[in-house]
């Protein structure tokens, strides 16, 4: 664990167990903890300011969503990238926002497309500013609007559950050269069609920026065979 995490505090006030999960699951999407490596109930709670119980509840969930593995006799590890679960997260993500992009086509309001319209171009400016950081979470929001736009906010909870293995693929597939840029293309291609009120377009062009992950898999298997779990 990074000496960084020394610095975070956590608004005491608010649930401390969901903060602590949310931070670690932010820092192993990004891949600042990587896959193999051994995490600590002890050291954390030291380096966090908190007591054991909030990382333990924290570390539980983070192994429901497959990105920790618990062992009894060897502690916690952050888990492998497995091939079986993205292609599974991938396979119920295709489901689920080809049919949301298809509502949102039919039913979008003014004020959700303004919404939309203003995460491509902040989009636009983190591409080129270069801080995959803040783009990977403008790529969150796109995608949480669309849900939002039509009343799916449960929707987009259930995606987030799913793509846990999927989004750290993704953020590492971020600095290859060109991938952002065609994402923010898809993107929007995405807006456009809905904002048209093209369903079937819609469909095509989400359909069509999901399976883009695949593009670069096999460039990350090659340079970080160590992460993966085939």
């Amino acid at each position: 664990m990074n000496s960084d995490a020394a610095i975070i505090t956590f608004d005491r006030s608010g649930p401390v167990t969901v903060q602590v999960h949310a931070f670690l699951r932010q820092r192993i999407l990004r891949v600042q903890l990587k896959p193999g490596e051994a995490l600590s109930e002890k050291e954390l709670s030291l380096q966090l300011g908190v007591s054991r119980t909030p990382v333990r509840e924290a570390f539980i969930r983070l192994s429901e969503e497959g990105l920790v593995d618990i062992f009894p006799q060897r502690g916690t590890l952050v888990s492998p990238i497995r091939m079986d679960e993205i292609k599974e997260a991938q396979f119920l993500r295709d489901i689920l926002e080809t049919a949301i992009v298809r509502r949102a086509a039919r039913d979008i309001d003014e004020a959700s497309l303004s919404q939309m319209q203003a995460n491509l171009q902040r989009q636009e400016v983190s591409l080129q500013k270069k801080d995959y950081f803040q783009f990977m979470e403008l790529d969150e929001e796109f995608h949480r609007l669309l849900c939002q736009s039509i009343s799916l906010p449960r929707a987009w909870r259930v995606i987030q559950a799913i793509k846990g293995q999927l989004d750290r693929v993704r953020f590492m597939g971020l600095p290859q050269p060109g991938h952002a840029d065609l994402m923010v293309r898809q993107h929007g291609a995405i807006f456009n069609a809905i904002r048209t009120g093209d369903a079937d377009l819609a469909e095509t062009e989400m359909r069509i920026h999901l399976q883009a992950i695949w593009g670069s898999i096999e460039l990350m298997t090659n340079e970080n065979g160590a992460f993966f779990e085939t």
